[in-house]
């Protein structure tokens, strides 16, 4: 079967409702990428869960676990901590990896010119990068014109962020009208049983939920974030 994209999946919300979007053009690739995070596991976990929600057969799981020895970072360095979610937090926060956009990004372009695919779809958004600087939409502008100088098929490898400028909001309500998988989705940067519900991550999504008026799907530790949550 010929595949017409593929999609970085993290097994985040973000990435299902991508996955939904490219699902809807043609035939779908899904790579995803282990680099040393803290919940390495439960996203993998949620990476099949929704690959065969899609019924996706060409899966790849990618490992750049050298970004955890290269640290710099609180979701792949031990030594440091998740800060509490502050979503008023200025600046680029100790849980931005460095460049691991560019990372994730080069494997998949990699595959899609072995696939021949057009496109690679990646679920960045700015409002969820939270000051990350390989979350902008001119990161991946220049980076589409990295690719066409780097690849030897044609015509180029487009790169499609679909949800670069939605709010959090908007990308559930987004989630719905598609029937994506928001109840395998998994966001919690710091626990890979029950979500947080205290991290960046977790207040982003539980503060989209409530603006969409919809109830979130997954559990979150008794108590956390009452104000975010829509039954509150």
């Amino acid at each position: 079967m010929m595949v017409s994209s593929v999609v970085l999946v993290s097994g985040g919300m973000d990435s299902a409702v991508t996955a939904a979007i490219a699902a809807r053009k043609g035939a779908i690739a899904f790579v995803h990428v282990n680099y040393g995070q803290r919940t390495e596991g439960r996203e993998l976990e949620a990476f099949n869960a929704i690959a065969d929600y899609y019924g996706v057969e060409q899966r790849l799981v990618a490992d750049i676990s050298y970004l955890k020895d290269i640290g710099g970072s609180a979701l792949t360095d031990r030594r440091m901590s998740v800060p509490k979610g502050d979503l008023a937090r200025k600046g680029v926060p100790v849980t931005y990896v460095p460049f691991r956009n560019a990372h994730l990004l080069s494997i998949a372009v990699s595959w899609a010119e072995a696939l021949s695919a057009r496109e690679v779809y990646i679920g960045a958004v700015e409002e969820d990068g939270s000051g990350y600087p390989d979350c902008r939409a001119a990161f991946f502008k220049n980076f589409e014109k990295t690719v066409a100088l780097g690849t030897a098929k044609r015509p180029n490898i487009r790169i499609k962020t679909p949800l670069i400028a939605l709010h959090k909001s908007e990308i559930v309500k987004k989630g719905v009208r598609l029937n994506a998988p928001l109840h395998l989705t998994w966001s919690c940067y710091k626990s890979s049983s029950v979500a947080c519900g205290g991290c960046d991550s977790c207040l982003l999504r539980l503060r989209g939920f409530k603006e969409a008026g919809t109830a979130d799907p997954i559990r979150y530790r008794q108590g956390a974030s009452a104000k975010w949550r829509k039954d509150a």
